[in-house]
């Protein structure tokens, strides 16, 4: 097999404030975007075609693939579901294929089971993972002696498993045309939008006859579809990719100061410099040309991208990701991930995900236990969500500014292009292009020295 197709025609509206500005499946985890952890995957596999299929800020993922020869970047201009925009790639595949989603990040272990299965069975695939949360979240499937037993769209509590990628035989592709776009796999009482999801066409397949086998996966399969399913992959796989160092590695020109106290190994790019008095405290990973410095203490499993500085007393928290050109000063604490060219200053703490291109205000902070100790419950696209963790943080859009000792209470949301003003006590998600502040009454009365009885 040496086709795969990887759909990413997807909106992503319910990744908000993150999906704005680019394709969802180009949201960095660990300092890396969505899809390619599949492209890498399938290049270490041999695969010599792949085809994305992408739609809104396709333009971003022709920049970031421009010099993979293998990888092919098709447009779906109007998307009508998964399963149209599989057949859009019909054009570009000569034989079987993988089919994998653009926002789910699967391992390449299970890539290569899910090929296997396919090549002893010679029958389609499916590779599933179990459903972590409520299944009324997601499509799923239900499993029975190897093979998928049905489909379900948002069950209550019918499906037991989610779908994270299939291989498929050639033929497969003829029937995506017939595909209603009326999810009938449901119970009574849902209300499916009209939609060409590929799980349509599979479970109307089903019904004609066609076995498909399921292979369960070995690792955790991450389906990232709200904002803190972001946090949540980016700890998981930054405590992976720092667990998997067994000594230091050192590129030409890093170096350690030997006041500095590490205890665990470090993975350090081109001319990296950790410096006096600096604490690590368990294994770490950064890229090239960073400043790691004057007294900053990181934990272990935290992923610092190039050209970042972190330095002056600041502390980041474990499984914490900086990303590129970054700086985290002045007693900054950080919990979360911050992407590219992102400022935090001055006494400022922050537990959550913050877009490019944003500066906090000093002393700027944010909640993240609520006073009744329960969690927050979200709110996506008009609808509750209660998340198991991760959904107490904070999520700050790209481009996006704060002012001095602004206040941000746990689970808010803030969209791009937004400011919170200075002493701002934020308690409620904040839409695109807003500005935030508050007007201050100020009392004047007379004081001097009778009033200490002189």
């Amino acid at each position: 097999m040496k086709n795969a197709v990887i759909l990413c025609a997807g909106a992503g509206t319910k990744l908000w404030p993150y999906a704005q500005i680019r394709c969802k499946a180009m949201m960095p985890v660990s300092n890396k975007p969505i899809v390619a952890y599949s492209v890498d995957a399938l290049n270490n596999l041999g695969f010599d075609n792949i085809v994305i299929v992408g739609s809104r800020f396709i333009e971003e993922m022709c920049s970031y693939f421009r010099d993979a020869k293998n990888v092919t970047i098709i447009s779906d201009d109007k998307p009508k579901g998964t399963a149209f925009s599989l057949l859009r790639a019909s054009a570009f595949i000569d034989g079987d294929f993988l089919t994998l989603y653009g926002d789910t990040i699967v391992t390449e272990a299970d890539l290569k089971a899910l090929i296997e299965k396919f090549g002893e069975s010679g029958e389609n695939v499916a590779l599933v993972d179990k459903i972590p949360d409520r299944s009324s979240d997601r499509i799923g499937c239900r499993i029975e002696d190897g093979y998928i037993e049905s489909v379900w769209g948002h069950s209550r509590d019918e499906s037991t498993h989610f779908f994270g990628g299939f291989a498929f035989k050639r033929d497969f592709l003829d029937v995506l045309q017939y595909n209603s776009r009326r999810f009938t796999y449901t119970e009574v009482g849902m209300m499916p939008p009209v939609e060409g999801y590929l799980e349509i066409s599979i479970g109307d397949e089903m019904k004609r006859g066609m076995k498909l086998c399921a292979v369960e996966s070995s690792q955790r399969i991450y389906d990232i579809d709200k904002p803190w399913h972001i946090l949540e992959a980016n700890a998981e796989i930054n405590r992976m990719r720092c667990e998997a160092l067994t000594k230091n590695e050192l590129a030409e020109g890093a170096s350690i100061d030997e006041t500095a106290v590490i205890k665990g190994f470090v993975k350090l790019g081109k001319n990296t410099v950790i410096g006096k008095n600096v604490i690590i405290l368990g294994n770490i990973i950064a890229g090239d040309d960073c400043e790691i410095i004057n007294g900053a203490i990181v934990s272990g499993g935290v992923v610092i991208g190039n050209r970042s500085k972190v330095r002056n007393a600041c502390f980041i928290e474990g499984c914490s990701t900086v990303g590129n050109d970054c700086i985290v000063s002045h007693a900054a604490e950080l919990e979360g991930m911050i992407l590219d060219r992102v400022y935090l200053y001055h006494y400022m703490e922050w537990n959550g995900v913050i877009g490019e291109n944003t500066d906090l205000g000093a002393a700027t902070v944010c909640g993240s236990l609520r006073f009744d100790d329960s969690i927050t419950i979200q709110n996506v696209k008009g609808r509750r969500e209660f998340h198991h963790g991760w959904g107490d943080a904070v999520f700050l859009g790209d481009y996006c500014r704060t002012g001095v000792n602004a206040i941000i209470m746990p689970g808010v949301k803030v969209g791009p292009y937004s400011v919170i003003g200075a002493g701002v006590l934020l308690n409620k998600d904040v839409p695109d292009n807003t500005l935030i502040y508050t007007e201050q009454n100020l009392i004047e009365k007379k004081w001097g020295s009778e009033k200490y009885g002189w």
